[in-house]
């Protein structure tokens, strides 16, 4: 008979919560007391004391980051890839224990939290608890704080040496196989009919009835019916208000089509948040997890996947940095435990990199395609590649926008080509997606990352940067062409921008052809900008440039001539050692040089010549499907890169190219796909121009709208308050806090500008808090936005400021968002781009309909599910009539003062009681 574990330590340490204006202390002894924020910061730099999230305490106190025992830390070591809220009362929650109600509680709630971790700890089985405890070894050898309760926990023995190869996570990992590659898929058709027996399984015999569900599955399956002639894609745009149930509205017959056809079916989102809910909605169809590891794959491209080679050269140098051992050994819990390596909304906890940094977190990704792929010692154990591959047999593969137009563009990419069917779901985004992906930029920060991947690192003997020669220099080691081409690609690549070129750009000492372009190129926004002193961002027009800038683009023209001529050949050199060693070449070595070629491809040849066309029309018109423009980006008032943008007048052409004419079936679907002209003929056509669809031709779109189910007029109100000076940050802050507190939290603040948010913030955290309402604030807490918002779901009274980034990536149901307040009417930014397209795409027009897309999607926001309530409230007396075709039909929008605004908050939001304008 076993002996019952031993009991788990206690931890000797004082716990700490920090109020915005007053700090909570329970002592070892069982005391609780209030002390001052003097008195806690002297507390926590006299020795650790346990705290929960070390960076957002030491913001709250105003010092720097300190030692301490941080319990999200003992959390991510005990449970990795575990979801967690980086909060007390998130922690609670985690753990199964009572939440805490007020402040008061929270002390002692982390107490009892580190006992019940530690305690899990000590009940690890042996098998587990040996590579725990040599993790826990190193990371306490570079000066963990939970080191030794850790180790006492697992029973390790006292005196063990830390050996860095417990941090050897690729050892544990299993590793994939290759496979032949899949048969290309059928092309049964999907009928309307069996779509709605599909639709029926997926629900279950026992869920609410709604038509207007039923009605959008048996109309989407018109994109999987078998193409009637190419280039002509069965399109469909389908808009469903929210409630309708499209995701599994379209997983319907989607799902049906490829297991008749074999194929795969791509769904494509625009945030990671909605790319996590399918994913989470998938398990309707597949329940068994093994079932869908098989047939559902989530992808993202490959800087969003944790890298085995970059993390072991990491832990290589960690005698030199053994600062660094803390976060290596999180960092090695998690992969072991990760489902599949995704760094960004998978089981990473996103808190993570807010507590030890992106540099040894996010930043261990392959961020800068310096992948070696077969030549990799970790290739067959590789998160991404067995990613991909995964993705080459699945049913439904959960991708996003970008990455499904990059890899189109580049011919359909590693997973797509068998491709033939796609969902773009957020089709709103669609236009946003495109601009991004079909642009080129010829700026400081691209050129200077293409030399990096070309050179690699040059300023540190062991930098993880690998450049061509690390990558391929055995490969052409037996070439005599290719090696030359290879020792001028990275001769040639020295007339890029090395690093700590922002400072000499700043310090006017620009070295090189390129550092002397966009010399020339910050010189010429500064003097023709009307005014300099934005924090975020300086532009001009390209044209007319004057002879300096021409001079130093001319000269850079040349230097990229010089370096595109043996880019180009050492990629054929490379492409025909794959044709002339066919039958020598292993695997292995065959799929290396295709994935050299390929980035030689994508990173250099397309890349350069994007550049070289720029700097060539400069002394001329370019043609009018595309705009040119010269940029200083800046953040709170500093430089941070500068160069040249060209990005189409309209981005959905490339789109159509690219991605909806090689298809068979495409659906792009939201719910506000028309911007409500009241005007039904104008808005198709809108819709149309913003999905692709219009430059497709004949046959037309197949068109769909499915209303929503919610009742709107009763359960929303709309108040535009007419007594607040916009301009004037004092009457803003104190409209956003009068409604906050008339609605007790729950309520999304968003902002045109980062600069008006914080003063908003600086101003109304204090009084918030006083009354017992939680604020958060992207760009003020030091917390991503991710984790924001999964902090603003959980807490039903805390409130959250944020940007257009927060509205986008919000899904918030029920009591946590109940009153959303824009600070004015969300105009389209006056840039030269907007001011193009204002042209192109009819004046005043355009802006409206983009202005009534973002009020349209922010109000959307507010009701997800038959028994919320809502307020949206504009604080903008300018709010122009025309711009309410954003809301729903019979939604009456009043314009009022404040304080009617606030009172008829509070009373919509406690009962039923009447509205009056």
């Amino acid at each position: 008979m076993s002996s019952a574990p031993p009991p788990a330590p206690r931890l000797e340490a004082d716990a700490l919560v920090v109020g915005r204006r007053v700090a909570k202390l329970f002592t070892t002894d069982g005391e609780l007391r209030d002390i001052g924020h003097d008195d806690a910061r002297a507390l926590v730099r006299a020795g650790p004391v346990l705290i929960c999230h070390r960076m957002a305490t030491a913001r709250r106190l105003g010092i720097d980051p300190f030692p301490a025992f941080d319990l999200l830390e003992l959390f991510a070591f005990a449970r990795p890839a575990t979801f967690c809220l980086p909060t007390g009362r998130g922690l609670a929650a985690a753990l199964g224990l009572p939440l805490p109600l007020s402040l008061d509680d929270e002390p002692t709630t982390l107490a009892t939290a580190a006992e019940r971790l530690l305690a899990e700890l000590a009940a690890t089985p042996e098998a587990a608890a040996e590579p725990a405890a040599g993790i826990a070894r190193v990371m306490a050898a570079g000066g963990w704080p939970w080191g030794a309760p850790v180790l006492e926990a697992l029973a390790a023995p006292a005196g063990g040496r830390a050996e860095t190869r417990s941090l050897a996570v690729w050892e544990r990992l299993p590793a994939w196989e290759e496979q032949a590659p899949p048969a290309p898929p059928e092309d049964y058709p999907v009928s309307p009919d069996a779509a709605r027996a599909r639709l029926g399984d997926l629900l279950g015999g026992d869920a609410e009835a709604r038509p207007q569900q039923v009605d959008y599955a048996m109309a989407v399956s018109d994109a999987f019916q078998p193409r009637a002639e190419a280039d002509a894609p069965n399109f469909v745009l389908a808009e469903a208000g929210t409630g309708v149930g499209k995701t599994l509205g379209y997983v319907a017959p989607a799902s049906l089509w490829a297991e008749r056809n074999g194929g795969t079916v791509w769904f494509s989102t625009y945030t990671r948040n909605l790319q996590h809910q399918i994913d989470r909605e998938l398990d309707r169809l597949c329940a068994d997890p093994e079932d869908k590891a098989r047939r559902i794959v989530l992808r993202k491209g490959r800087e969003n996947y944790f890298c085995l080679l970059n993390m072991e050269d990491r832990v290589r140098s960690l005698a030199a940095r053994p600062g660094d051992a803390v976060a290596l050994g999180l960092m090695a819990r998690w992969a072991a435990a990760s489902h599949d390596g995704d760094m960004t909304g998978g089981d990473f906890p996103a808190w993570l990199g807010d507590l030890l940094g992106p540099g040894l977190t996010t930043g261990l990704a392959d961020r800068r395609g310096e992948c070696i792929y077969s030549a990799c010692s970790h290739y067959g154990k590789c998160f991404i590649e067995h990613t991909v591959r995964r993705a080459r047999r699945a049913d439904i593969v959960v991708a996003n926008h970008a990455l499904v137009m990059i890899q189109a563009a580049l011919g359909g990419g590693e997973d797509m080509r068998r491709t033939t069917r796609f969902v773009f779901d957020e089709g709103h985004h669609l236009f946003d997606a495109a601009d991004s992906a079909f642009s080129a930029h010829l700026s400081a920060s691209e050129t200077a990352e293409l030399r990096r991947w070309l050179v690699g690192g040059e300023t540190r003997r062991r930098s993880r940067a690998r450049g061509l020669e690390r990558r391929i220099g055995d490969i052409v080691a037996a070439d005599d062409d290719g090696r030359e081409a290879l020792e001028k690609v990275v001769r040639g690549a020295r007339a890029l921008p090395a690093e700590s070129w922002r400072q000499r750009l700043i310090d006017g000492r620009a070295v090189g052809p390129a550092e002397a372009f966009l010399a020339e190129v910050r010189r010429l926004v500064y003097a023709r900008v009307p005014n300099d002193s934005s924090p975020y961002g300086l532009e001009a027009d390209a044209r007319p440039a004057d002879a300096p800038l021409l001079a130093a683009a001319a000269a850079l023209d040349d230097a990229l001539a010089h370096l595109l001529t043996p880019v180009k050949a050492l990629a054929q050199s490379l492409a025909d050692r794959l044709d002339g060693d066919a039958a020598r070449l292993d695997s292995a070595t065959r799929m290396r040089i295709e994935a050299v070629v390929r980035g030689l491809k994508q990173r250099g040849i397309l890349q350069i010549e994007a550049w070289r066309r720029m700097l060539a029309e400069l002394a001329e018109e370019p043609a009018d499907t595309v705009v040119d423009w010269l940029a200083v980006d800046r953040y709170e008032g500093r430089d941070f890169d500068v160069g040249m943008h060209r990005h189409w007048v309209d981005p959905m052409a490339p789109f159509a190219e690219f991605v909806a004419r090689p298809a068979h079936g495409i659906v792009v679907t939201s719910a506000t796909l028309r911007d409500g002209t009241g005007d039904a003929d104008a808005d198709w056509q809108a819709a149309d121009l913003r999905s692709g669809a219009a430059h497709l031709g004949a046959p037309t779109a197949t068109r769909i709208a499915v209303p929503s189910p919610f009742n709107y007029i009763a359960h929303t109100r709309i108040f535009v308050v007419t007594d607040v000076r916009k301009d004037d940050m004092d009457q803003v802050a104190a409209a956003y806090r009068t409604l906050i507190e008339a609605a007790r939290g729950g309520a999304l603040g968003l902002f045109t500008a980062i600069t008006r948010l914080r003063a908003v913030h600086k101003r109304i955290a204090d009084p918030l808090d006083e009354a017992g309402l939680t604020l958060l604030a992207q760009h003020v807490d030091p917390l991503n936005t991710a984790t924001l918002v999964e902090m603003f779901r959980a807490e039903p009274d805390a409130s959250l400021l944020g940007t257009d980034a927060v509205r986008d990536g919000v899904d918030v149901p029920g009591e946590a968002l109940r009153l959303i307040v824009f600070d004015r009417v969300p105009w389209p930014r006056p840039t030269i781009l907007h001011r193009v397209r204002r042209t192109a795409f009819g004046g005043r027009g355009y802006d409206d309909m983009t202005t009534r897309l973002r009020l349209k999607q922010a109000y959307g926001r507010l009701i997800r599910r038959n028994q919320d309530r809502g307020v949206f409230v504009l604080l903008d007396p300018m709010m122009p009539s025309r711009l309410y075709g954003a809301f729903p039909e019979g939604v009456e929008v009043h314009r009022v003062g404040l304080a009617a605004a606030a009172a008829e908050t509070r009373i919509f939001l406690e009962g039923d009681g009447p509205v009056t304008g």
